[in-house]
């Protein structure tokens, strides 16, 4: 009689997953039970989940474990983005709160999609397959799909969550076909099998390896909004919900650059073929994002090319290498997130008074830093930060990507970074400008501020001005982060 052998599982390389995964299943059973008018406590349910999957992440720092045959890694890198993407959860759900009552879409379907959308994002971070890394994306992407629709009354909104799944799906496609033809060439899709293969004599001039790269990078470029597979980002961020829409720009951002490097470094011997690609898409995206938001009167599609442009400051740091790009990219998605949060964050605080809409036209902004004087000194302090300037924790994070760049011999891709980020420097300042030295358009802006958004917003706050002022912890942890990476 056959004896049948099941594989032994590491459950531990799994922990901070299952944690979000299992809360993602208590909140659908708890979504049927009363009270059915309020859901308050699925998303306090749901923020107690991504703390329990923050503690067991923190607890399994510098741990190095393999499970499911290799396809599974829990490395400090996998670690690390377990925490942005934990922290950018549970502050999207802190927002959330009292918004999605505000704007009537309050239902238990929008805390489990967020939790699940968070979980695939895990799985992306920790890949040490292709088919990992599909299967996280397709996660991620499918509850990213249906909450950039949730406004189901409005035009706009089902138009964005339309043009998001006809091009992610799109997108989707190019990036399995380029796994099928990596498996084609190779016999295996674990990155470091595929990588061993690729370092084989003449196999780096395959043209199925070749494509099978094409392929993949028009993949992470949708998924990171980099040009030319940006389109969809102004017309999703703004007719999404704003909370989505910064769940979008951060924590989705950030496992696509999980994958994406971890690709990238099991690909190092195509690297004379993706480097000189990258390089083009970090300028294309740097120029364009920051030059279509030059001319942007809605803050959402502004922080939409705003979070294209950072995108291509971020692809600068893979360009430069991953042990002097590596790090600093990981510590610039770490700042980014928290000012990019907090933007959003204020945003959804604010609505025109009496039409009960989000105030996202850059003319209700006049006056608020006479009207509500601590929601636009929040503004303004992301605003540096997004910008690059002292003392936020921007001009830390762009100074290691710049730098790093440099010492790589990079000099004029960080030259026309530098330029970039001076010209970026307009469309946030005009902001602060109408803040604080216009007067008010049309209708007055109120201010929606709860205990749970202020708490959030204190703590993007906080770690705007900390990893500013003392930045060396952070990237000391991206460094260690980085090092499993590492040849």
């Amino acid at each position: 009689m056959t004896q049948i052998i099941f594989p032994a599982i590491d459950m531990w390389a799994i922990a901070p997953l299952v944690a979000m995964a299992v809360t993602g299943l208590v909140l659908l059973v708890l979504d049927i039970l009363p009270p059915s008018d309020r859901k308050d406590h699925l998303a306090l349910i749901g923020l107690a989940g991504v703390l329990v999957s923050l503690v067991l992440t923190l607890q399994l720092w510098g741990s190095d474990v393999r499970a499911f045959r290799g396809m599974v890694v829990l490395d400090s890198y996998a670690l690390f983005f377990n925490l942005i993407i934990g922290y950018s959860t549970g502050l999207v759900l802190l927002f959330s709160i009292d918004y999605v009552r505000r704007q009537s879409i309050e239902t238990g379907e929008f805390y489990i999609l967020v939790i699940f959308a968070a979980a695939g994002m895990m799985l992306m971070a920790s890949a040490g397959d292709l088919i990992i890394v599909f299967l996280g994306l397709e996660t991620m992407s499918i509850s990213l799909y249906v909450l950039a629709g949730f406004f189901r009354w409005r035009l706009a909104a089902g138009e964005s969550s339309m043009k998001y799944f006809l091009l992610g799906a799109f997108a989707s496609s190019f990036f399995l076909y380029g796994i099928a033809l990596l498996y084609g060439a190779t016999g295996t899709t674990n990155l470091g099998r595929v990588g061993a293969a690729l370092a084989a004599p003449g196999a780096a001039r395959d043209p199925l390896n070749l494509a099978g790269l094409a392929l993949l990078l028009v993949g992470f470029g949708f998924k990171t909004s980099s040009v030319p597979f940006h389109q969809w980002a102004p017309d999703v961020y703004e007719g999404a919900p704003t909370a989505v829409a910064a769940l979008i720009a951060t924590g989705s951002k950030a496992a696509a650059f999980a994958a994406l490097l971890r690709v990238l470094v099991a690909m190092r011997a195509l690297q004379a073929d993706w480097l000189f690609l990258l390089w083009l898409l970090a300028v294309l995206t740097m120029t364009v994002g920051n030059v279509v938001a030059l001319v942007q009167g809605n803050l959402k599609r502004m922080l939409a090319y705003s979070s294209v442009a950072h995108v291509g400051y971020m692809l600068v740091g893979i360009v430069a290498g991953l042990a002097p790009g590596g790090p600093a990219v990981l510590y610039y998605l770490v700042v980014y997130s928290f000012a990019t949060v907090g933007a959003f964050g204020v945003i959804l605080l604010l609505e025109r008074d009496g039409r009960m809409e989000e105030a996202v036209d850059l003319a209700a902004y006049g006056g608020l830093g006479a009207r509500h004087p601590i929601l636009a000194l929040v503004l303004t302090v992301f605003m540096l930060s997004l910008i690059g300037l002292p003392p936020t924790a921007g001009f830390v994070g762009k100074f290691y990507l710049f730098s790093a760049a440099m010492r790589s011999g990079f000099v004029w891709l960080a030259v026309i970074a530098v330029l970039n980020s001076v010209v970026a420097a307009y469309y946030y300042l005009r902001l602060i400008v109408f803040m604080y030295m216009r007067d008010p358009e049309g209708p007055e802006v109120t201010a929606a501020l709860t205990p749970a958004a202020g708490l959030a917003l204190a703590v993007a706050v906080w770690a705007t001005l900390q990893l500013g002022l003392w930045p060396g912890p952070a990237f000391a942890l991206a460094q260690r982060a980085i090092a499993p990476l590492l040849p």
